[in-house]
This record gives C-alpha cells, structure tokens and sequence, in this order.
C-alpha cells in the first residue's frame, strides 16, 4: 500500500515531488508475513539460485525480498521526515540538487607546487568547481622536501609543500578568495591551514571570505591511516585550536572534516566506518565543549568525509544513517539549539581500494556507480577517482573521464531532479535502520571502554576493522565473491594500456633546490624570533593559530615548526596491538 504524491511548495509558486515511492505501513503485517512464506515456499520449489550466499561488500547477509512486514512500526515522521528537516534521513536540503548541484572536486596533487598549480588550471578549466588537494608523504608527516626522511617520497603521493613560497605558487594566478579549496592533512594541519591563510592574505583576501575544508582528523590516523606525529592530547588541543581560531576569524571554513574514508579504505565495514567515524566526531564535539565553546557557534561547521564503496544500496543507506544519528545526537546529547548544528554535510570519495591495477578501464564503470551511490545518499560534495591510481598519481588523461563521470551523472540521467528518490524503498529503509543499530552497538561498547581515546589505546577500533579486512580478502580467496579482472573474467595476455604519470627526478631537485635558496634569502632573525615565541605559546597552552601564521609570514618551514612541537609536544609511538 503506498501513499499518494506528497508535493512541497517552494518559493516561486514551484512544486516538487519529494518521493513517489512512500510507504504507508499497513496494519495486517501477519496477513503479509503469511502471504511472503507462502510465495517463498512456492518460488524455492520452482527456482534455483545462482550463489549459495547473498552479500553486501560488507558481507552481510542480503535477503531476497524485504516487504512491510520488515518495517513494522516503522515511523515515516520520526525516521524519515521530509529533506531539509529533522532527523535529515532523506537529506538536509529541501530541494537538495535542484537548488544546486554537488560540489566536484578532484583530489589532486603531484610533484613540486608549479607542476600542481598547472593541474588545477586544467582541471578548473574542464568545469571543475572546487579544488581537493593532496599532499606527498613527508608533508602529511610535517617533515621539509631536504629531510633525509623524505628521500624518494618528494611528491609521489601529491604535492610537497614545505612553506608559504610553496602555497604562493600552488595557488598562483587562482584568487583564493573566490575558490573553495579542501586539503587532505592531518597532524600538521594547523601549520598547512596557517600558509594557506597568510598566501590568501598576500593576494589582498579578507580571511573571513576564505571557503573550504582542511581534514585535521587526528583520531582516524591513530585508528587508520597512520600518519600521526605527536601523541593523542596535544594533538586534540591542535585541533580545538583551529576550532576555535575558525569560529572566530574564518566562519566560512570547515576546520575539521571527519574521515571516515581512510576507516573504510583500511578494510571496515560500512557500519564500522560509520561507527567509528561519527564517535570520532563526538569525541571532538566534547573537546570543543571542554575548551569552553559555545555548540552552535563551532558546529555549523563540523564536516564528515565519507567513502563510497561498491554496493550500491549499502552505501546509500550508510549515508542516510548517518546524518538521521547525527542530527540526534547533536540535538538530544549535546544540546544544540541551532537546527544548522544538526546537520552531517559531508564530502565523499568513491573507494579507491575498490579499483584494480588488472584491467583498470574496468575502474570507471566502478567509480561511476560508486559516485552514484554518494549522490543518491545525497552528498554535498564529490570527488571521483581516476581509473589509474593503482598504478600512479592521475594523468591528465584519467582525471578528466573522472572529472565527465560526475558532469554526466549531474547532466544527462535525471538523478538530479528528485531528492531521495529511493527513500521509502522497502529494502532501502530496512538496511538504513540495520546499519543505524551496528553503529549504535559500537557507540555502547566505545562508551564502556571510557571514550573513543580509550578504544583507541587499547585498540579496539583497529582490531574490528582488521578482523573485517581479513574476512573480505578469505571470500576473495574462497571464490565466495568476485572482482572482474582480478578472480573473473581475466585475460592472461593483458597490457597496460594507459598512459602513466612519472614524477621525474627533475621536479624532486627543483623543489629541494627552492626550498634551499628560501632558507638563504629570508630573514633568519626573524625566523629565530617567531619560532621562540611559538614554543613558549606551546608551552603556555595559547591558542597556536596566531604563532603558526607569524611563522608562516615569516617563511618558516613546516619542518621548523613541526620540530618546535616535537620539543614541547613529544612524538607518539603506537603501541603493539594484537
């Protein structure tokens, strides 16, 4: 039994179809629980099923049919509501992208800060609408292009910055006023935020008018990625320091987006990610709260970043989970008044440990139903992997079919033109409500070990997601689950037929050689004189943000300053976890 058209009036005298598909649960669920054994009796007897187990990437159970009966008490005002308003199940606009379309971003990054600055006029050429960047290695672990560390990493994995002559030329000719720019960097995120600031000043910009998002998500690298320099406590206060910084001078910026991605990437199910990922935020809300900051004046612009993985319906699901917990929890547990406060924007990532280095052309097809997925679940913002990052950093080539993927989803097939348009779908509701209930068995079991820094310590997060990591990779080897390319459908006498960007010994010696020639032509007194006074504010527990954008003025360099944190701060070693 199904509702009829429910039509909402928007400015403009216009209406649009919220849903056609709303389920009004009917009262005779034994009626319908007999009439479903009955049909499954028959069809068993006359069918015969091509897999002896149907599962989500996550390896859950997927039934055949899921009917009213599945959903008894199933509440459409309390679980689902309307878009724009609370719990947001069904998104947190009104009109979600008949209003506006998503945000595209192209995680992108490679080489010296030139090399990178000559992608992002390409790619904002090609009808990008935001730029995404990513770090090499001995950035995100707050370490200078010279360090004997870094050797062989110098822009492998993005683009090397070690100073503000660095953000200079990354953004050269790009008024960062009028861009909206999300950067992927964790434990030196401050310092990284901070050039970024002083870059966009030096243009002449109004901090106050600078979009965008750094991900500062500390928590996710002691459970995931791994790329922590200072251990969890100062480490917190780092990221309530831009917190509150933000709040304060930068009220369009998102100073923290919480990464449930890497979670994912590292093996976790869907509901783990989800788990984990919104406790996480918790934990920082708390922080925040501690610090003395009003809710409703810094969580407006708390930020999620999710993965979009290959099942399609999980995905949505998890999505749709995620923003009905975290407008509760924002709203009943921490007392926020301001509905703004409620909501969970996210960005998503189609899953990049979905693509395979055999037949990576196959990449596309995957990354256009995993972006999909994310604008169904209704995403905020996108970025779509290119088919060849299994071997190498995007080619101009790859980037661009990535960059089309999204353009021809938003364009050409109409996913645009209702919001939720699988809301109400039996299945979809029932696997939204099963991977809510995950989650909130993960938050009990968190909360009883004493806080997420607690599960963390005695790395309970780490071993769930390495015991689903290991379950998958034992299916693969089983045959219970397939990869096209990889364990179906191989072809023995494959070539690799893409091109493949190198990162030439030339771009490595040329960022060393800058970064050099900086060191001998600032003023060393004065580098001397702002890294002092950062190291007694580290040791006075001030708000480091002020002294990170003097030493940025001062064009001293990540590693200085990194190095000057070590002193005060300590580095953390992750203990054994077994």
């Amino acid at each position: 039994m199904q509702s009829k058209f429910s039509i909402a009036k928007l400015h403009k005298n216009e209406s649009i179809i919220i849903s056609a598909n709303i389920p009004t649960m009917p009262n005779n669920t034994d009626k319908i629980r007999a009439a479903r054994l009955r049909w499954q009796q028959e069809s068993e007897a006359r069918t015969k099923e091509r897999l002896n187990r149907f599962m989500t990437t996550s390896s859950e159970d997927v039934p055949a049919l899921v009917t009213p009966a599945d959903l008894e008490g199933h509440d459409y005002l309390e679980k689902l509501g309307f878009p724009g308003e609370f719990p947001y199940t069904r998104g947190i606009h009104a009109n979600l992208y008949r209003g506006r379309l998503w945000t595209m971003r192209m995680f992108s990054g490679h080489g010296s800060p030139e090399d990178t600055n000559e992608r992002y006029k390409f790619l904002l050429r090609k009808g990008q609408t935001g730029l995404s960047v990513a770090f090499d290695l001995p950035t995100l672990m707050g370490r200078d292009s010279d360090d004997v560390w870094a050797e062989g990493e110098v822009g492998k994995c993005g683009v090397a910055i070690c100073s503000l002559r660095d953000m200079e030329a990354l953004f050269d000719g790009i008024p960062m006023e009028q861009v909206s720019t999300s950067m992927t960097i964790n434990s030196p995120a401050a310092i990284v935020w901070a050039f970024y600031i002083a870059a966009a000043e030096k243009q002449g910009a109004d901090r106050r008018k600078l979009r965008g998002t750094i991900q500062n998500d500390i928590l996710k690298e002691y459970i995931a990625q791994k790329e922590f320099i200072f251990p969890p406590e100062p480490s917190m206060r780092l990221i309530v320091d831009t917190i509150e910084f933000g709040t304060n001078e930068l009220p369009q910026w998102n100073t923290i987006s919480i990464s449930g991605y890497h979670i994912r990437e590292a093996g976790a199910t869907a509901a783990q990610e989800l788990a984990f990922t919104l406790k996480d935020g918790m934990t920082y809300v708390e922080a925040a709260l501690e610090r003395g900051l009003d809710i409703d004046a810094f969580a407006p612009r708390l930020s999620y970043f999710f993965d979009s993985h290959l099942d399609f319906f999980e995905e949505i699901a998890k999505f749709r989970a995620a923003r009905r917990i975290w407008a509760k929890a924002m709203r009943d547990k921490y007392g926020a008044k301001d509905a703004r406060s409620w909501l969970c924007r996210f960005h998503t990532q189609t899953a990049g440990c979905s693509l395979t280095a055999q037949q990576p052309e196959n990449n596309i097809v995957r990354t256009a139903t995993e972006a999909l997925a994310g604008i169904l679940g209704g995403t905020q913002s996108l970025h779509t992997n290119s088919m060849d990052e299994t071997w190498a950093l995007p080619s101009e080539k790859a980037a661009k079919i990535a960059l089309r993927t999204q353009q021809v989803l938003a364009e050409e097939i109409g996913v645009a033109n209702v919001v939720d348009p699988l809301g109400g779908s039996y299945f979809v509701e029932w696997l939204t409500d099963r991977i809510q209930e995950k989650a909130e068995d993960y938050f009990d079991k968190i909360d009883q070990m004493g806080g997420m820094l607690q599960a963390i310590d005695r790395g309970f997060p780490q071993r769930e997601i390495s015991g689903a990591a290991y379950k998958y990779q034992q299916e693969l080897d089983k045959g219970d689950r397939y990869v096209v390319g990889v364990n179906k459908y191989t072809d023995e006498d494959e070539k690799l037929e893409i091109p493949i960007l190198e990162i030439t010994a030339e771009m490595v010696n040329r960022q060393v050689s800058n970064l050099q020639k900086l060191r001998a032509t600032r003023d060393n007194t004065l580098v001397e004189d702002k890294l002092a006074a950062l190291e007694k504010a580290a040791q006075a527990n001030e708000n480091l943000m002020p002294h990170f954008i003097d030493c940025a003025h001062a064009y001293c360099t990540l590693g200085e300053m990194v190095g000057v944190l070590k002193g005060v701060f300590g580095e953390y070693v992750e203990p054994a976890v077994f």
